[in-house]
């Protein structure tokens, strides 16, 4: 599994949660980007993606809002579904957005295998630590695969006083350790982390058995995850954490504008783009 070329020879031709676990065995880097339709997952796993992520960061990056939390699970079903048709290799997980699990074990127990049922996803992720246990271990008993997030928590986004760093001194650092024990032990397959600092994120990394997936957690973490809007450069800006690969949204805009301008002086279509008798 690698993060800039296909496959190589060995690996899984379809990523299974347990491929996961002998990947941080092996100490093999896991690699995750969001999607939100078949067209960029299906770049994205011929690119050699391990995992594609739905987010609820749809509602930020696709939607206009401000936050993921007006993102409802109604909003979740199609992006999901059509990322897990286009997906060959990746294992596809589903966020569960905000008020779709918080009210306990069976809120959760229902939306998720909603998901499941409607999408073709191979597992869900779901924010919170030792308060998202129970849930945890809900969807686990059922077959549904978790991946937990812990960190800055998108959706909690007002109880943390917005986008900050989790995790600083040693008292929060050992709750957040506390919080990645319990997701474990609750039955989840991997923990993303977010927004945490270098040493935490290690320290965690090397207690836990599952992979930690890293956006904005340094490089020790088993995985890293980015936004592909992020990645890609698709807006004018982006996270601090979030390296930009290409500048695809000045590339996008001048292939629009220059469409524009052959359509307003009359040179497109042309004959190569026309029918003929």
């Amino acid at each position: 599994m690698s993060a800039h070329n296909p496959p190589a020879a060995g690996s899984p031709k379809k990523v299974r949660v347990h491929h996961l676990a002998e990947a941080k065995a092996r100490g093999e880097r896991i690699t995750m980007l969001t999607a939100y339709d078949a067209v960029t997952a299906a770049i994205f796993d011929a690119a050699g993606l391990d995992l594609l992520l739905v987010g609820d960061s749809i509602g930020n990056v696709m939607h206009g809002h401000s936050s993921t939390i007006p993102v409802t699970v109604d909003d979740m079903i199609p992006p999901a579904r059509a990322v897990a048709r286009a997906a060959k290799r990746a294992l596809v997980v589903v966020d569960l957005p905000f008020g779709s699990y918080e009210a306990g074990a069976q809120q959760a127990l229902e939306t998720g295998v909603r998901i499941f049922k409607e999408t073709g996803a191979a597992a869900v992720k779901l924010e919170g630590g030792r308060r998202s246990v129970a849930q945890i271990r809900a969807l686990t008993d059922a077959g549904i695969p978790v991946v937990g997030h812990l960190g800055y928590t998108p959706q909690s986004e007002n109880l943390l006083g917005g986008p900050r760093v989790q995790g600083r001194g040693d008292e929060a650092v050992e709750a957040l350790s506390a919080d990645a024990k319990a997701v474990e032990e609750a039955g989840a397959i991997a923990v993303v982390l977010e927004m945490v600092p270098v040493d935490a994120a290690a320290r965690i990394t090397e207690i836990l058995r599952i992979p930690t997936i890293g956006i904005g957690a340094g490089p020790a973490c088993d995985g890293q995850v980015l936004v592909w809007t992020d990645m890609a450069g698709m807006t004018d800006w982006s996270p601090r954490f979030a390296k930009r690969y290409a500048e695809l949204g000045a590339v996008l805009q001048r292939a629009a504008a220059d469409y524009v301008e052959e359509v307003k002086e009359g040179s497109f279509p042309d004959e190569a783009h026309s029918f003929q008798k």
